[in-house]
């Protein structure tokens, strides 16, 4: 295991991703990766983010090489059927009315390559949501705006207050960039975030 960091790069314009990775103190890059994330015929939301995850670390390492590419893509789901970003206040309302009482999905794909070798995993997170009323809906809606967040609601703020129970083997992969993996990933490839950061 070598401590020396090979560069790094986020496939991603996602500032929650960003900050996310951040934590590990290593030094790197964001790249937006240009791929179609139309889903295609028949494919599962699971099967979807996993590819997604995929696609968009190869995109970026074929500009890239000699470089570690992280790819993530996240789909919540109800009962199997994808939820997407509101991206206002009221379809968001009519995605909580919709959440409320019932246990919301979330598939946080990851994909690490080096351009030669790709390792992906899926982690699942379960969030149940309580029984909200419509007044505690529209003063979270109000108070948090969470339009870019898939099913309004965002875990790591005020959405928190929404559940009743998480489950997930990696607490942090409900927020779009599951930590624990990708520190074990990222050691496959040589880079040990525990050794390896750097501090301010």
């Amino acid at each position: 295991m070598t401590n020396s960091v090979s560069r790094l790069i986020l496939a991603s314009s996602s500032r929650y991703r960003k900050e996310m990775l951040g934590r590990f103190l290593l030094p790197f890059e964001s790249i937006s990766p240009d791929i179609d994330e139309t889903p295609l015929p028949g494919e599962t939301p699971a099967q979807l983010a996993l590819r997604l995850s995929i696609a968009k670390a190869q995109a970026v390492a074929a500009n890239n090489p000699d470089c570690i590419i992280i790819g993530s893509d996240q789909v919540a789901t109800l009962d199997g059927s994808p939820i997407g970003k509101p991206g206002n206040f009221d379809t968001a309302k009519k995605q909580l009315q919709a959440l409320s009482g019932n246990c919301v999905e979330f598939h946080s794909a990851l994909a690490v390559t080096d351009g030669k070798r790709t390792e992906s995993a899926d982690i699942i997170t379960r969030c149940h949501f309580r029984e909200l009323t419509d007044a505690e809906i529209v003063h979270y809606l109000e108070t948090e705006q969470p339009y870019d967040t898939a099913g309004s609601a965002k875990a790591e703020g005020l959405g928190i207050t929404l559940m009743s129970k998480m489950e997930s083997d990696d607490p942090t992969s409900i927020i779009g960039l599951p930590l624990i993996t990708l520190a074990k990933m990222l050691r496959s490839f040589g880079i040990n975030p525990t050794l390896s950061a750097q501090g301010n």
